[in-house]
């Protein structure tokens, strides 16, 4: 079995658990997953499933989200599962959170939450943080190229937005650093991921659907997800990329990355270097 799976993660387990579950189902130990969605979040998690682990760094890893930020609170981990750290009587109005936001589009500098697996000095952030330890995060630059406001509920200081950003883009932070920006405080309240890549949540399975047959059905062609140039070689060819052999360039721009194919399987990816073909990863 070899492909990427469009799982349906629901709110209240892990990435992880969402891996170990489909272990279990599909007998399969080399599954894993491009990018993990807090336990509290929900929404498209890619699979990869077999050899496709060796896939995840040639995805596309822009993601869209849609959240509920709630203002008036501050909690110790950015979301709802913390505990609250600062509350504010400051109502905001719809005008006053419109200008706010347009702080957030493009270009940004933000600080991931302290309760992350991003690691400093060996240790998970959120390690520090449970021990009651004072770390100093660096800001990270991150691009949000879509930031709207769906909805904005005033009475419940509710906001629903969507957001389209780069890899990396914590929306509990943009969440919080609203907040601070508005002078209210916030935290963020609920969150969908619509989109990973080419993975979007319109075609994701839920969870629970999956068995080792609809498994088998669900599985996703590694060409439908791999957004670069792909390039039909013929037999012979063949036997050299098995071999790790290098194919004359098709004319094509040095330095780029393009997948070879077989048949309308995939066989390998290669980059062109010194007009040639060189094979990066073989898959037939």
């Amino acid at each position: 079995m070899f492909g990427f799976l469009n799982v349906y993660k629901p709110s209240g387990i892990t990435s992880h658990d969402v891996v170990a579950r489909l272990r279990k189902i599909t007998g399969i130990k080399q599954i894993g997953h491009t990018g993990t969605l807090d336990p509290f979040a929900e929404g498209v998690l890619p699979v990869c499933i077999g050899k496709a682990t060796r896939l995840i760094e040639y995805l596309a890893d822009d993601k869209a989200y849609e959240g509920v930020i709630q203002l008036g609170k501050a909690t110790t981990t950015y979301d709802r599962e913390g505990e609250v750290s600062k509350t504010s009587d400051k109502l905001i109005t719809e005008t006053e959170l419109l200008s706010a936001l347009e702080g957030f589009r493009g270009d940004i500098e933000q600080k991931p939450p302290i309760f992350s697996a991003i690691k400093l000095k060996g240790k998970k952030l959120y390690e520090y943080a449970r021990a009651g330890e004072e770390v100093d995060v660096t800001a990270r630059k991150v691009t949000i190229y879509k930031l709207e406001l769906k909805d904005f509920d005033y009475n419940r200081q509710q906001a629903r937005v969507y957001i389209e950003c780069s890899k990396g883009t914590y929306i509990r932070s943009i969440a919080n650093d609203l907040g601070e920006a508005l002078g209210c405080f916030a935290f963020l309240d609920k969150l969908i991921r619509v989109k990973a890549g080419k993975f979007t949540i319109d075609k994701a399975y839920p969870l629970d659907s999956f068995t080792k047959e609809t498994t088998e059905q669900a599985l996703i062609n590694p060409l439908n997800v791999l957004d670069y140039k792909q390039i039909e070689i013929n037999e012979s060819e063949l036997a050299m990329v098995k071999n790790g052999m290098r194919l004359k360039n098709q004319g094509m721009n040095e330095a780029e990355t393009v997948v070879l194919t077989y048949k309308g399987n995939l066989a390998s990816i290669a980059e062109i270097r010194s007009g040639e073909f060189i094979q990066k990863k073989v898959f037939i």
